[in-house]
């Protein structure tokens, strides 16, 4: 795993070139957020999606968050409307993540039956936000841990996980420690009410 320093509150053109070139090849980054550190790959290409599960040591049953670099680019994949629409404008950018349906004709890995979603956010870092600007589509976002094992929010953390596995990420970009937060909150709009599927920074009451 090739690691590259960056610093967290400014983005390096060059940097950003490199990890969006890594993840364009099918390749896993790991990136921070405003939470933990992520894993980052294109949703549309199933072997870099295999290669995060096998990365994780997870079985590949699950449907991998995604971030979009903006309002206007989530709005591409997902049809944002109505109540969802309002909600990310209220708290894009910012740790809320909302499953939504993918527009016709758009598809990610693991997505199945008539009807698929996906869960997106726009994230608060900049970086975070880059990076999928910089590869020009949502990109994953699953937390860069070890399956069953806490997030991590340091360098550290992030060697202790992968050292000695056969299975690894391409490119670190390590920004240091991160300030602790709690995950994303993920909500879903059930009949114009929202659903909280996992509670999060963002705290919701009855809606």
């Amino acid at each position: 795993m090739r690691v590259l320093k960056i610093d967290r509150r400014r983005v390096s053109v060059r940097a950003l070139r490199r990890a969006a070139a890594v993840i364009a090849a099918g390749g896993v980054v790991v990136f921070p957020t405003e939470t933990a550190y992520g894993l980052a790959a294109d949703p549309t290409n199933a072997i870099a999606v295999r290669r995060i599960f096998a990365i994780k040591g997870r079985r590949a049953d699950k449907q991998l968050p995604l971030i979009a670099g903006s309002l206007a680019q989530a709005r591409g994949l997902v049809n944002l409307s109505g109540k969802p629409l309002e909600l990310a404008k209220k708290y894009w950018p910012g740790p809320l993540t909302i499953v939504a349906w993918l527009r016709p004709g758009k598809r990610i890995v693991g997505v199945r039956g008539s009807r698929p979603t996906a869960a997106i956010r726009v994230p608060a870092l900049a970086w975070a936000r880059a990076l999928a600007d910089g590869f020009g589509a949502p990109i994953t976002s699953t937390s860069a841990n070890l399956s069953g094992r806490p997030a991590v929010y340091g360098p550290a953390g992030i060697r202790r996980s992968f050292a000695g596995r056969q299975h690894q990420p391409d490119l670190f970009l390590d920004a240091g420690r991160l300030p602790f937060r709690r995950p994303s909150t993920v909500i879903k709009i059930e009949k114009g009410k929202v659903r909280v599927m996992r509670p999060g920074s963002v705290k919701f009451s009855d809606h």
